[in-house]
């Protein structure tokens, strides 16, 4: 995943660049703005807000173990978020990720949680645009291979980059990949890594 940290810091930085100028230029604008009072506000609108929709694979960082005869790395994965862009190149953003289940001897592999994420976006031209994201996750997963209690939940580093096509003004399609960092029993942390196909609406 070296080539997507690099797509990461060169999105953020991009979005960093072109973010620069744009503050440079409306700062000096500020004190000209005059409030009215009995009449609609004319001043344009901060943030956009928008919701997305993920379908992808996701493929599991744990180890099958060298006795297990039914074990399968990738699953089919799922992701709804919201978000709100703060200006043109930066934003927040609220995930339910679900990594699906892959199959494992006694069960199901499955990691699911919610992700905040700080988002850096970068035009490329009329219509299509990068963007990168860093944040965190807070998962629950279970896995089957442990006896007893084979749940574990926690924090884990996450991000992920990706490029994106509108439709119109407000649907876009894009395409990401993504790296969620959760607590497995008997492991540790492992990566959860997954490529996604999605469509945004932005309101």
């Amino acid at each position: 995943m070296a080539a997507l940290r690099n797509l990461l810091c060169l999105v953020i930085g991009f979005a960093l660049a072109h973010s620069l100028p744009v503050a440079a230029q409306l700062s000096p604008q500020l004190p000209m703005v005059e409030v009215t009072s009995g009449g609609p506000s004319h001043l344009p609108i901060a943030g956009r807000n928008y919701l997305g929709l993920n379908v992808g694979r996701a493929h599991y960082g744990v180890p099958c173990g060298s006795t297990s005869l039914l074990c399968d790395d990738t699953a089919p994965s799922t992701e709804f978020y919201v978000g709100r862009m703060i200006g043109n190149f930066w934003g927040v953003e609220l995930a339910y990720l679900n990594g699906g289940g892959a199959p494992r001897a006694g069960g199901d592999l499955r990691a699911q949680g919610l992700n905040l994420s700080l988002i850096g976006r970068a035009p490329l031209g009329h219509a299509i645009g990068l963007y990168g994201k860093l944040g965190t996750t807070y998962g629950r997963t279970e896995n089957p291979a442990l006896a007893g209690n084979a749940n574990d939940q926690g924090f884990g580093f996450a991000y992920g980059a990706g490029v994106s096509f509108d439709f119109t003004r407000r649907l876009s399609a894009t395409f990401e990949l993504e790296s969620n960092e959760f607590r497995f029993a008997g492991t540790g942390r492992d990566p959860v890594r997954s490529a996604n196909l999605g469509l945004q609406y932005r309101y």
